[in-house]
């Protein structure tokens, strides 16, 4: 009997303290003052991008942009690769084409905007604007076209990719003459005061793979196809050269030889001295990998992709105040790879990508803001597969049509647009340069970013780690101050495993890959941003109001208050 007593005591003294200690935990404080302004909120999050530029039209690829489309009160831009690519058309993992030039038997060039109009009507009629990429090589301009298509799949080695139309042009002029009629179509399509909204970047990755030719070669293709551009439109806006990791010694070097080229260099189409820049543009990934079984993403290698890249820029007087397009910006490089092949990529179904995405966006404004830059858009690599199994760990932000948690965040920052960005002060305050020297290992990073306008405030918490384990969720409390009225409308978003989530949905279906008709709507309606409570009016005092929530880890929560 005094055995099971001194138990019974025992037990209750480790209870007790247990919870003590979760009882006693104050979680997180952010004081939000919405007369602390920073800066204008730019919409660096709406852009996105992707390889397959023929999924554009199809089906899903069509339900995605329309979805893009209405989730941002400012345009989106699209960026696809091979959009210069010879080809019939149909869409593969990793390629696409538009046989946009051929020759006749006399080497003469035959231009066919056909599909090339598929694809920007596609974005045009929905107010989408297009960040064009001049890519890649025609086979009839390759100097090496054998072999040309390529046979990709996820088991595939990814070097198999690099085929003829990695190759330069034989013939430069021909390459000028082919982005200058391709521009002068565009504005007897669209109009000039369309194109010229429009961004124009020379090739991708020209520092690895994606370019057989020397960074002279390299310099050579940008000086002709930015004639090109430039002969059929002077006020277009060019850039490049969207280069790999700058924290990468060779790719920053590549970057900075761009970029003394388009200062002093002498032009290979003209002669001058120089090339024009309106924008530069390079890449920043991370590297998720599988530890003790379970994922662990580096979202400290991409901030500090980005981080080196910005300084590259802040280190040239002539272009610092350039805008800055993070061509890609990705927790790692293979958006086709899929998780069977890559279990590191299990990341991408769920809240993981969410609140990586919804930090990494926020770190972003906070290292441009370090450096002094301008930065302008940092594209998500990510879309749609068509056809393809149902959460297969492809990176994309949606699957059969069915939005992934990762997009409600593109909605989340899109319903904080406008206004300017505030401070937010943290009791436990994690900073873009704590996560430069060590990720996030340790504690997790339950951070913020907050935005204001005449008669809104707003604020985005996420509660991200490296690590996908489970943990506690976190106390949060919001203070607010600063409020311009009397009283207002709070409105409270959630991304976790209940709300926002398809993929949590799709699984407690049974993970079907033939959903009915109704489980197919369900589907649907869970992939949209979901409230986690009823809209609700609260009285302010002396412009401060108060809000107290829990933020499970992984899960991002938008605060709304507008009046």
């Amino acid at each position: 009997m005094k055995k099971l007593l001194l138990a019974a005591i025992c037990l209750f003294c480790l209870c007790s303290g247990a919870y003590s200690q979760v009882a006693s935990d104050p979680g997180v404080l952010f004081t939000v003052d919405a007369r602390a302004r920073i800066e204008p909120m730019k919409p660096i999050w709406a852009w996105v991008g992707y390889d397959e530029p023929n999924y554009t039209y199809m089906k899903d690829g069509t339900k995605l942009l329309s979805e893009l489309s209405e989730l941002s009160p400012v345009p989106v831009y699209v960026r696809a690769h091979n959009l210069l690519t010879s080809g019939d058309g149909v869409a593969a993992l990793k390629w696409g084409s538009t046989n946009a030039y051929t020759e006749d038997s006399q080497g003469n060039p035959v231009y066919s905007w056909t599909i090339l109009d598929k694809i920007f009507d596609t974005y045009i009629q929905r107010g989408l604007k297009p960040y064009v990429e001049i890519g890649f090589m025609p086979e009839a301009l390759s100097i090496k076209p054998e072999p040309y298509k390529h046979s990709w799949t996820p088991a595939t080695q990814y070097n198999s990719i690099y085929t003829g139309w990695t190759q330069p042009p034989k013939d430069y002029a021909k390459w000028g003459d082919l982005v200058y009629n391709w521009v002068l179509h565009c504005i007897d399509r669209y109009g000039v005061e369309e194109v010229e909204q429009w961004y124009w970047e020379v090739w991708n990755e020209p520092d690895i793979g994606y370019w057989s030719g020397t960074h002279e070669e390299y310099c050579k293709l940008y000086d002709y196809a930015v004639d090109g551009v430039r002969r059929a439109l002077p006020s277009a806006k060019v850039g490049g050269p969207e280069t790999t990791d700058p924290s990468n010694q060779r790719a920053a070097d590549y970057l900075r030889r761009f970029l003394e080229h388009c200062r002093d260099g002498v032009n290979y189409a003209t002669g001058e001295k120089g090339a024009p820049l309106d924008f530069i543009a390079f890449h920043a990934k991370g590297s998720p990998q599988v530890v003790d079984g379970h994922v662990r993403m580096n979202i400290g290698r991409q901030l500090r992709n980005i981080d080196k890249g910005f300084e590259v820029v802040a280190s040239f007087p002539e272009f610092k105040h350039l805008p800055i397009v993070i061509g890609e910006s990705d927790p790692e490089g293979c958006a086709a790879c899929s998780v069977e092949y890559h279990p590191s990529n299990a990341y991408r179904n769920g809240t993981m990508y969410s609140s990586y995405s919804a930090s990494t966006w926020a770190r972003t404004y906070e290292l441009a803001r370090k450096h002094g830059v301008n930065i302008l858009g940092a594209v998500a690599w990510a879309f749609e597969f068509e056809d393809q199994i149902w959460f297969g760990g492809f990176r994309d932000l949606a699957t059969n049509g069915v939005d992934k948690p990762v997009l409600n965040v593109l909605r989340m920052y899109g319903l904080m647009q406008g206004g300017s960005l505030v401070e937010v002060k943290s009791s436990k305050p994690v900073s873009a340069d704590d996560i430069l020297a060590q990720s996030v290992r340790a504690d997790a990073d339950v951070s913020a970013v907050a935005n204001a306008t005449d008669n809104s405030v707003s604020i985005m918490v996420w509660n991200y780690h490296d690590d996908d384990l489970p943990a506690p969720a976190t106390p949060v409390t919001v203070n607010f101050r600063g409020i311009g009225a009397k009283r207002v409308l709070v409105s409270q978003y959630r991304i976790d495993n209940e709300y926002s989530n398809s993929y949590e949905a799709w699984k407690a279906m049974g993970s079907p890959q033939h959903p009915t008709p109704e489980q197919y709507r369900a589907l649907e309606q869970s992939g949209q941003l979901q409230m986690n409570a009823s809209p609700a009016f609260r009285d302010v005092s002396d412009g401060r109001l108060d809000l107290d929530f829990t933020l499970p880890r992984q899960g991002v929560a938008l605060i709304r208050l507008s009046w």
